[in-house]
This record gives C-alpha cells, sequence and structure tokens, in this order.
C-alpha cells in the first residue's frame, strides 16, 4: 500500500524486482515477450520493473520497447554479458531475473522465481525449457539440456534469477565470453551460495523459447558451431567463433 507522504503526494511502491531483457535487432519477437512479462508481473505482488538492453541494434527494437512500458538502456558493444550487465547496473530491484528476448514466463514461474528469492534460502536459480518448434530434433536437445540443468544446476541463459547482492558479489556476467556466460554465473552464484549455506536451483516450471536460430541456420551450421566449442570450449572468448549468438538474418553480426 502506498502512503502519502507530506503534502498529498504519494510514494512510489518499493521496487520488489526487476526483469532485464537483453535485445539485438529483436523488434519481431520482443512484443510477445514483453506482453507475457506484463502479464505475469499483474498477477505476482510486489511492484516490478522492466529493462530492455538494447545491444546496439539497428531495427526498431528500443522503440518497440517503449511501446511495451519497458525502460530502455543502451549499450554500444554488442556482447550478450556487457548487455546484462548494462541492464543490472540500472535495476533498481534487490531481485534481478534474466530473460531473453524470445523467451515466454508464465505468471507461476515468475512467482516461483521471486518468492525463492524472497525465503532466504535460494540465492539464484534457473527454470526448465520448452520450445515453440514444430521440429522434432530441437525438443530432444532441449530434453536433453533440461537434464544436464537439473542435475547440474546450471541455468539456461532464456531465464535466470539471482539475488542482487549475490550478482554485484561475483562481479556479475563475465565479459571474458561471447556465449555460455549463464553457466559461468551459475557456478559463480552456486560457490558464492554454498559459503552462505544458500542454494542455487532449477525450478519445476518451463519458459517457453522460440527455438529460433533452427530457421536462422542450417544443421550442418549449428553442427559446426557446437563442434567448435565441444573441441574448443576457450572458442566462447572469441566472438568470431560465437556467430549463432550475434547473427540475425539480413545483417552482418553487429
Amino acid at each position: 500500500m502506498n502512503r502519502d507522504e507530506p503534502g498529498g503526494v504519494k510514494q512510489a511502491p518499493e521496487m520488489r524486482y526487476s526483469i532485464i531483457v537483453p535485445a539485438y535487432n529483436e523488434e519481431r519477437f520482443l512484443p510477445a515477450t514483453l506482453q507475457a512479462l506484463s502479464r505475469a508481473m499483474a498477477a505476482v505482488p510486489g511492484a516490478g520493473e522492466i529493462i530492455v538492453v538494447d545491444n546496439n541494434s539497428s531495427d526498431h527494437t528500443a522503440t518497440v520497447a517503449r511501446e511495451h512500458g519497458a525502460r530502455v538502456v543502451f549499450e554500444a558493444i554488442n556482447q550478450i554479458s556487457r548487455a546484462r550487465n548494462a541492464g543490472a547496473a540500472m535495476a533498481r530491484g534487490p531481485y534481478l531475473v534474466f530473460v531473453d528476448a524470445d523467451t515466454l514466463v508464465g505468471p507461476d514461474t515468475l512467482r516461483l522465481a521471486l518468492d525463492a528469492l524472497g525465503g532466504g534460502a535460494i540465492c539464484g536459480g534457473g527454470a526448465r525449457v520448452s520450445m515453440n518448434h514444430p521440429k522434432r530434433l530441437p525438443h530432444a536437445a532441449v530434453a536433453a539440456w533440461n537434464f544436464v540443468s537439473r542435475h547440474s544446476r546450471l541455468a539456461a541463459g532464456c531465464f535466470l534469477f539471482c539475488r542482487r547482492d549475490a550478482f554485484e558479489a561475483i562481479g556479475g556476467f563475465s565479459l571474458k565470453v561471447y556465449a555460455s556466460e549463464e553457466i559461468w554465473l551459475s557456478v559463480a552464484l552456486g560457490r558464492w551460495g554454498r559459503v552462505r549455506e544458500q542454494q542455487f536451483v532449477i525450478l519445476d516450471r518451463a519458459v517457453s523459447t522460440s527455438g529460433r536460430k533452427i530457421d536462422w541456420f542450417s544443421p550442418g551450421a549449428i553442427a559446426k558451431q557446437v563442434l567448435i566449442f565441444l573441441v574448443f570450449p576457450l572458442a566462447v572468448r572469441s566472438k568470431r567463433f560465437c556467430g549463432a549468438w550475434y547473427t540475425r538474418p539480413n545483417d552482418n553480426g553487429g
């Protein structure tokens, strides 16, 4: 409930959480993501905000974000870690939720994440992933990821939540990598939490992601990308070898 300040001016409600959406040329997928987030936020208690980080887009990403009521932050260097960190730096809530621009989050998932952080025994976590795509092979890959995620306690980048103090204590997302930044953060948060008897968890709820890379790249190109990381894990430190994360149809990858 808002309390009146002297003079009859109402104080803004205290911010409970901030949702951060990194976005590079996302005008196509962003509206559905922001609409789903708005519905989810309306169904959970406490004030929240959406911050869209325009990661040097050449389309109307920033305009679309503003039209849907999001705060917009600009990050000129095209790197997912930098975009996520830029949003976190502007966040006003003690709880941070990172959502990809092509991911739909339901009210139950958001509520569980915020309640988990509010309970004091959990420092962060993720959720299961489902994919909205007609092909069968991507669903098998997602099922394999969900198994690894649950047993290794690694969050997918499309949905990751954490306490802000924990995020700041570990230095945020690593600027040394151009992909897999969510894996490094999951490990660091888990380590931070264990010292404080807090857990990093994977919720038994799913968020829905588009699987758009299946449409953008050929099976051969995807297999090549996976093979590079399997043979040369440190390739994630070079943007050159992370094209699947930085290339959009009809552009040059930023």
